[in-house]
């Protein structure tokens, strides 16, 4: 079996483990909430014609973005390298149109699609050429001038840092991180990625400022043996963190790295 085609075994694994256990809950709404205020300033005004979604984990397990995006585009299409995955996320969302594809060979012809959204889907490679490799595919298949709204894993974060220092395999056996993290990279090496792939950068930031090793316990408990309303309490509580990202050291405090850019077109 080919490489890729392991990663796909892995990810298949990944996937049908999390729908029996089906995590969802707070966590899960509070990502999709941060990244749906992040989705409403950075889409493009006017609804544009074909979005690529690059992975369906946030469909398959939660509330997902495909419900808001649908709202924004005339084409709405989710992929995922995991076929357990996409089939969960059909199932979840209706008329969701969700492929099994791999964002380093995406199967659309070049100027297909308007605008990519990929949300920590290219921190899951084992090495910076594979990262590459996406990036040249996307901007293959990104109209000129396209937008790509891209967050990934945020070294510069110390609590990031320290946690992709640390062996993949111990973590994972303390359940602390319950699947593969791979390389990634700060805002200012990231810039420099997309420059040299063709991209302009019209801004950079950081969300979900909060300590993910104790948060995500803590959502759980609250989810198991709390009434919504102090649920909602907590969310609020979480969301007014993200205030964190108009200071100077947000990416001291995010968990993740966002860029949004552009193909750049012939005349830039």
């Amino acid at each position: 079996m080919s490489t890729k085609g392991l990663e796909a075994t892995y990810w298949d694994a990944i996937g049908l483990g999390r729908s029996r256990t089906q995590p969802g809950g707070l966590w899960r709404d509070h990502c999709d909430a941060v990244h749906l205020r992040w989705l409403a300033r950075w889409l493009p005004e006017s609804p544009t014609p074909v979005l690529l979604k690059t992975d369906l984990f946030d469909e398959a397990f939660g509330g997902g973005l495909h419900r808001y995006l649908k709202e924004r585009a005339g084409l709405v299409v989710g992929m995922d390298l995991s076929g357990s995955v996409a089939q969960a996320a059909r199932a979840r969302q209706p008329g969701l149109q969700a492929i099994c594809a791999d964002v380093r060979i995406l199967p659309f012809a070049g100027n297909a699609v308007d605008v990519v959204v990929s949300n920590s889907t290219l921190d899951h490679f084992h090495s910076g050429e594979e990262f590459q490799s996406s990036l040249r595919e996307i901007h293959r298949v990104l109209a000129p001038g396209g937008r790509l709204l891209l967050t990934m894993d945020n070294p510069v974060n110390p609590a990031v840092a320290f946690r992709n220092a640390l062996p993949f395999a111990l973590l994972n056996r303390l359940r602390i991180v319950p699947y593969f993290v791979g390389v990634t990279f700060g805002p200012g090496r990231l810039c420099a990625l997309l420059a040299q792939n063709g991209f302009d950068v019209l801004n950079t930031s950081a969300i979900m400022h909060n300590l993910r090793v104790l948060t995500v316990p803590l959502c759980k408990v609250l989810q198991r043996q709390t009434r919504t309303g102090v649920q909602a309490q907590w969310l609020r509580l979480l969301m007014g963190c993200e205030a964190l990202a108009r200071l100077p050291f947000r990416y001291l405090t995010g968990n993740f790295v966002t860029v949004v850019a552009i193909k750049k077109t012939p005349e830039s």
